[in-house]
């Protein structure tokens, strides 16, 4: 990958829908060349789907929270299979140091979260959490 590749990456990231002309303007090369290499990305697995982002206040779920989770001993997997099965977490991540998992959590409501939040503690394998309230994104 090479630096033409990570700014076709950048713009689609910001807009996946821009055309394949406007992509090839902003980055001076060819139509054909932007094709090709929008095609390498996604034959090589670089490029694994497109999406859609919704303004925050058009999806439910407007709290938003990482919660840090530490996980006794060899319960990951279970405390995992539990989280999956939530539908207020909306991502997972593990990690390294301190804690072992980052969990987003979403709810409509403050009480809703609270909710949310005492249903991930009680799960057996989690010994600490540790929350921030997400309280305003800024784009990379």
């Amino acid at each position: 990958m090479d630096d033409t590749d990570r700014q076709l990456l950048a713009l689609l990231r910001d807009n996946a829908r821009m055309p394949v002309v406007a992509l090839a303007k902003k980055l001076r090369v060819a139509r054909a060349t932007v094709q090709n290499r929008i095609g390498k990305l996604e034959a090589d697995g670089t490029i694994v789907g497109y999406t859609v982002r919704l303004r925050p206040e058009a999806e439910g779920h407007r709290i938003r929270a990482i919660t840090s989770i530490a996980i006794d001993g060899p319960r990951g997997d279970e405390v995992r299979r539990a989280l999956r099965g939530n539908p207020n977490v909306v991502a997972l991540h593990t990690t390294n140091g301190r804690w072992d998992l980052m969990a987003e959590l979403r709810a409509d409501t403050l009480e809703a979260f609270d909710q949310v939040l005492n249903a991930v503690r009680a799960i057996p394998g989690v010994s600490n959490t540790e929350t921030s309230i997400l309280l305003s994104t800024h784009k990379v």
